[in-house]
């Protein structure tokens, strides 16, 4: 069914034209839709038919008319459910139930409340987008063959402005996309329309001047002067006085607006849910004094570092979601990995920036140099926080530094970062047993985690103390309400220490730990996969370098570069003096599954101590 205001009334069912044909009841029936899903009350409807004469069998009447427009809407299927179009009787009055999607003056007010937020917002695209398609439902004045009553002249009254008003901000955000000369020849029949109407005047002066035609702007000016005085005895708005003092002096202020005005940010990160976020509160404090210490002339820069599933995003949305009150002109996000985990250049970060912050892409230009310049140029004037996602290097994010010292940069990092630029380092380790126990209490609830204690602390001791690791353990066992912590601490255990472990549906940080194992060199992910399968809990660089067939520097290198990556840690505290390297448990065990992919077999296990302590190792002069 589809019931057609905005024009001639119109009511079709399965394709049918069923409006009604009688005046009064073409006349409720409009009062009705215009108040679809609210309670009419009857005096209101009285009013409507008859004003101040009603007739003796008024209820009698108005009971007839509420029979012949349920039938108008029987076939439809009104009984049918909550959404469904209905006529109820209501205490005192009629409810008119139609869904959403029904009434074309409900699809106008709904896209012009959105283009009014866009607009508002500084999303001209948007805007003009919504305020077009809404305008675009009207076919002529409304309800235009419906004799109305008081109550129905008011409404239509109230609509006409409404569409005017949408018709004014439509051409508002045209104005502001550069659009003057489409707008013209519309805006002088507007003017000669409402010849008092100050906002179409100014707007066709605007565009006129633009247009560079400034003397017909300033005739536009004395003409609306001139109207204003003979029909309402009124000077011109300080408004129209300031346009017409700009286009005689060439104020820039009237050019088309720069392409770093018309864009908008989008709103900062949604934060992580309760419960989600344990045992990091020094670590958000340290993300925010980073984001606090900034330099004159230069954005402070807070790197998130960590081991694939430490927690490093949430930990990021969090501190974006509190650093909000410090940034008023919004939050950006862009992830620097793309779908198959390859890194992004600094060209397509900015290019998905200038993509988030709504630059259409026709305006966001080709070379890296230029979409730089257009990025600094519109963070200039703001004060806002760059998020970023699975950054890789420094030179990703290095040219795309916002231009205000008023900004910030928030990155969640892969690996290692060193710069000069960067303002602090956070670093995310695993999560200690009481922390462990208490997010997975948060998750799995305290009475179940209480009753076997020690077992959710051998789980977090065994899944490394990452929350990824953790909160797939939990997934399982909400899944299965019936199985204990100690069923759950056996499987986690068997796909540790099994052969080869699940391919898909695993438990552990697998698709974190791949993405960080693909950023590494052929030979250093090599060296990730054959440490993942020996059997030793650490490695002595000699070691190392006796299982890759390497000299030692070489070993240390690719251990080293592992570091980087998080995907090795050092264990301090050796008995040689010397460091030693180990993959933790929940990240070896998808190193053996890529080992596993890959053909390696497994290593030989590694001497826990060299028979004796090694000799010094001559690097080569060229290296």
């Amino acid at each position: 069914m589809k019931v057609n205001l905005l024009g001639p009334l119109e009511v079709r069912r399965e394709g049918d034209v069923v409006t009604p044909s009688a005046p009064k009841l073409r006349r409720m029936l409009s009062l009705l839709v215009v108040h679809a899903n609210s309670v009419v009350p009857n005096e209101q409807i009285i009013e409507e038919l008859w004003d101040a004469n009603p007739p003796t069998t008024v209820t009698t009447t108005l009971q007839t008319y509420v029979y012949q427009l349920r039938k108008t809407l029987r076939h439809h299927g009104g009984e049918q459910g909550p959404d469904a179009a209905g006529l109820h009787t209501s205490l005192g009055g009629y409810l008119m139930s139609l869904p959403p999607d029904v009434v074309d003056l409900m699809r106008f007010e709904r896209l012009a409340q959105a283009g009014r937020a866009a607009l508002e917002a500084g999303e001209f695209e948007q805007a003009a987008a919504n305020l077009s398609q809404g305008l675009g439902l009207w076919h002529g004045p409304m309800l235009a063959d419906v004799s109305q009553g008081p109550v129905l002249r008011a409404e239509v009254l109230r609509l006409e402005e409404l569409r005017r008003n949408t018709l004014e901000q439509r051409i508002e955000a045209d104005l502001q996309l550069g659009r003057h000369r489409e707008v013209l020849d519309e805006l002088v029949r507007l003017a000669e329309e409402q010849p008092t109407h100050e906002g179409f005047q100014a707007k066709l002066m605007v565009a006129l001047y633009r247009a560079e035609r400034p003397q017909e702007a300033l005739h536009v000016y004395r003409r609306t002067c001139s109207a204003l005085a003979s029909e309402l005895g009124l000077d011109p708005s300080r408004r129209l006085q300031r346009i017409q003092h700009a286009i005689m002096s060439a104020d820039r202020s009237l050019d088309v607006p720069s392409v770093a005005d018309r864009v908008s940010v989008h709103p900062g990160p949604v934060r992580p849910a309760e419960g989600t976020l344990v045992g990091r509160q020094q670590h958000v404090d340290q993300a925010l004094s980073g984001l606090a210490a900034g330099r004159e002339h230069v954005p402070a820069v807070v790197v998130i570092s960590g081991p694939p599933g430490s927690g490093k995003s949430a930990l990021r949305t969090e501190v974006g979601a509190r650093a909000a009150e410090r940034y008023p002109d919004g939050q950006v996000h862009a992830d620097a990995l793309d779908a198959a985990g390859r890194p992004l250049d600094a060209g397509g970060l900015l290019l998905t920036l200038l993509r988030a912050i709504g630059l259409p892409e026709d305006l966001i230009p080709a070379a890296d140099e230029e979409r730089a310049r257009l990025f600094r140029a519109w963070t200039a004037e703001r004060r806002m926080l760059v998020t970023l996602d699975d950054v890789a290097d420094v030179g990703q994010f290095l040219p795309l530094l916002p231009s205000n010292s008023g900004c910030g940069v928030l990155v969640a990092s892969r690996r290692l970062l060193y710069s000069p630029e960067i303002t602090s380092t956070v670093s995310l380790g695993p999560l200690g047993v009481e922390e462990g126990v208490e997010l997975l209490a948060g998750l799995l609830g305290c009475r179940r985690v209480a009753a076997e204690r020690a077992a959710a602390g051998q789980l977090v001791r065994l899944c490394g103390g990452l929350p990824s690791t953790l909160s797939d353990v939990a997934e399982w066992l909400l899944c299965e309400p019936h199985e204990s912590l100690e069923r759950a601490l056996s499987r986690v255990r068997d796909e540790i220490s099994g052969p080869v472990p699940p391919a898909c549906g695993g438990i552990g940080p697998r698709e974190s730990v791949e993405r960080s194992y693909r950023l590494a060199s052929p030979d250093v992910r090599r060296t990730f996969r054959l440490l993942s399968t020996a059997g030793t809990a650490s490695f002595p660089v000699p070691a190392v370098a006796r299982l890759l067939g390497v000299p030692e520097y070489q070993a240390e290198y690719r251990l080293e570069e592992l570091v980087d990556l998080w995907l090795v840690e050092v264990v301090p505290g050796a008995r040689d003096g010397r460091p030693h390297y180990r993959v933790l448990p929940s990240v070896r065990q998808v190193g053996r599954r890529l080992a596993e992919e890959a053909g390696d077999g497994l290593a030989p296990e590694v001497p826990r101590q060299p028979a004796a302590r090694p000799p010094l190792v001559q690097v080569p002069q060229e290296v």
